[in-house]
């Protein structure tokens, strides 16, 4: 047996071997980061973090996100340790086919995870919309002597997170906010895997996470103590968030990888483990070793968590004698439950605008209704219309403010509003300019893969807006965007669809939602909404052909749906019998059954379709795709539609000849 040692640094010890022996049995991983950050981990969670391992969904629990996701082991390891529904077997198989333990941490798969992590800098920005969405609950709930909204967002990140540029945007914005309850361990081991942040990194970061606003602590991150003493300074500094420099040796332990970038990405080997091991003071024969006082020091986590749950329910309890109105919202914005009162605020539309002016029109109308519903711009609120009508912006001053000025931070914005929504109790919209959904694009993706419901809203959705040219012009976006799965990306084609857009978007509980939004006016064409509207199917027949049996169907989205309908007028008259389908959402579409897609698209019909974006894809619904498969040009947007091809005359002359191509064949 190995030599005795104190229990917290045998604890600490065996989370090392655990992640050592995982690593090691799937033959791939990231052995380096757990076993350096093991004992700032430790310290953290018996601690400092308030959680219930029976009851990973407590609402009032301090959320945890390990940003440094390629870790995942060491958050696997405290998991399992600490209580929650996650066996020595599920540990045993990370990384394989089918387990609990992905490579990288999963929300929604393994038990306590809060997000999912990986691409580096996400964590720390998702968190900053956690602790954003923490601090507007207790400004609207919390009361003298109740406090029932009160919890921390803590972040562990590596030297990789505050290298990215998502980490500084996002990091810029907690500092202007003041969100003091948000505390970030630096895992400070100067290694990546190509080498030395010497390489690449060697500003002050101390001095640039001061100059954002945020107090700033270092300490011997492999001293547990040490951690704990300034995590407890940094809980009592509420002005500002905190960050924790934590130096670390990358794979501790390790005799010949410590240290060095080696034990960063791979395993350490057979050899090299039962080195480590031997040094740590483990059984080096032993594999997935716990001993019973390990397990029964981290499984105190289990009676903690309870009676702070307990203790909490205690106070919802004397909240709801005080408060019985603010409890019961309280408990039904908890489980998810906003409520359909909203619905009664989706207004109607009776003359042609610009669908951007349209969904303002819709914001401002559920916007009485649900109270906790936020709407941010990334420094584009005018002219994307985000804003709700006399709310003030958020601020450390007016932490309930429902607009959010993001600033010019695409990229961080989208992933607070991630944050905010994965928090729960809100809803959550952030808004730019379609092109500059490519600096969000990897924060939608994670939102997609999280099965997270947030809203993102891009207006000035195609060449059409004209003079500013091909650099602000999006062409390919709307079907990248589609090419994510589980993303539902609408394209209204007036003020009704748009309505029938923000109520599947505020109604999703699985899918986040994409508004995509016109800056030129458009013409009220598809029917009013009267509890529902055709739209929410993702394509209907908005204009039947004369005699009710198609020669030929066309089919388009947002603005491009006045010129189909144009079209079609031409065709009937020319008798070629045309449909004309609106389809705002290829998502939703594909959702309804093989027969409501047939009867909307007819099998053998020859078919047009119509948008002002890339045409790849199209060919699934269409034999003629009309689109851009170039960029634009800097002129009045109705000058850029007509020498590029998007005309009613266009979409004529292209219906004809697949017509008499049909004919003939």
């Amino acid at each position: 047996m190995p030599p005795t040692q104190p229990i917290e640094s045998l604890c600490i010890n065996v989370v090392r071997g655990l992640a050592m022996d995982a690593v090691q049995k799937a033959n791939s991983g990231h052995p380096g980061m757990p076993m350096g950050a093991a004992p700032m981990a430790h310290a953290l969670w018996t601690r400092h973090l308030r959680h219930n391992p029976k009851n990973p969904a407590w609402f009032d629990r301090d959320r945890f996100v390990l940003s440094a996701g390629h870790g995942s082991m060491l958050l696997y390891a405290l998991l399992h340790l600490t209580g929650y529904d996650l066996t020595l077997d599920d540990l045993k198989s990370f990384r394989q086919w089918g387990s609990r333990t992905p490579g990288h941490p999963e929300r929604g798969l393994t038990p306590g995870v809060e997000m999912a992590t990986g691409p580096l800098g996400q964590g720390i920005a998702t968190a900053v919309g956690m602790a954003m969405a923490e601090r507007a609950l207790a400004a609207r709930f919390n009361r003298p002597g109740h406090n029932v909204i009160d919890h921390f967002t803590y972040v562990v990140a590596s030297d990789g997170d505050l290298m990215e540029g998502i980490s500084q945007e996002a990091c810029s914005l907690a500092g202007h906010q003041g969100l003091g309850k948000l505390v970030v361990l630096y895992d400070d081991n100067k290694i990546t895997i190509d080498g030395s942040t010497e390489l690449a990194f060697t500003e002050d970061v101390e001095a640039r996470f001061q100059a954002m606003g945020w107090g700033v602590w270092k300490c011997d991150g492999l001293d547990p103590d040490a951690v704990d003493r300034w995590i407890t300074e940094a809980r009592r500094d509420l002005d500002r968030p905190s960050l924790v420099v934590c130096r670390t040796v990358i794979g501790y332990g390790s005799p010949n990888k410590q240290g060095r970038s080696s034990s960063h990405g791979a395993p350490l080997g057979p050899d090299e483990v039962a080195l480590a091991k031997e040094a740590l003071g483990l059984p080096p024969e032993e594999s997935f070793w716990v001993p019973d006082e390990v397990r029964d020091f981290y499984l105190r986590a289990v009676q903690t968590g309870e009676a702070a749950q307990k203790e909490w329910e205690e106070r919802l309890a004397s909240y709801r004698t005080d408060h019985p109105e603010l409890e019961a919202e309280l408990r039904r914005l908890m489980v998810g439950d906003f409520g359909r009162e909203w619905l009664q605020g989706l207004p109607s539309f009776d003359k042609p605008e610009a669908t951007r002016a349209q969904s303002q029109k819709v914001i401002n109308g559920v916007a009485p209704f649900l109270p906790t519903f936020f709407s941010g711009c990334a420094d584009l609120a005018e002219s994307v219309k985000t804003t709700i009508e006399g709310e003030p912006v958020m601020s450390r001053t007016k932490p309930l403010g429902r607009n959010i000025a993001f600033g010019v931070r695409e990229h961080a914005m989208a992933a607070a509003v991630n944050g905010m929504t994965l928090h729960g109790g809100v809803k959550a919209s952030g808004g730019t300019f379609l092109i500059f959904s490519d600096y969000c694009r990897p924060a939608i993706r994670l939102a997609a893969l999280m099965h997270c419901p947030s809203i993102f809203v891009f207006s000035h959705d195609s060449v059409q807006l004209g003079e500013d040219g091909p650099t602000h012009q999006p062409v390919e976006q709307l079907m990248s965007l589609r090419a994510i799965p589980n993303l539902n990306v609408m394209r209204p084609a007036d003020g009704h669809e748009t309505a029938a857009c923000w109520k599947v978007a505020l109604e999703a509980t699985t899918a986040p939602s994409v508004i995509v939004l016109t800056r030129q006016t458009v013409p009220l064409l598809t029917p009013a909404m009267v509890r529902s509207h055709p739209a929410e199917k993702g394509a209907y027949v908005l204009r039947e052909a004369s005699g009710g049996h198609p020669l030929l169907v066309i089919v388009a989205t947002g603005s491009e749906v006045a010129l189909a309908v144009e079209a079609g007028e031409m065709l009937d008259r020319e008798d070629i019998p045309t449909r004309v389908v609106s389809m705002p959402s290829w998502f939703l579409f594909e959702k309804q059954s093989a027969e409501y897609r047939a009867s909307v698209l007819p099998p053998g019909v020859p078919t047009v379709s119509v948008e002002a974006g890339a045409t790849l894809g199209w060919y699934r619904y269409a034999n003629a795709p009309i689109g851009l498969d170039r960029f634009g040009e800097s002129a009045p947007g109705g000058v850029v539609y007509e020498n590029l091809g998007l005309t009613v005359q266009a979409i004529v002359n292209e219906a004809r000849s697949l017509v008499e191509v049909a004919v003939t064949s």
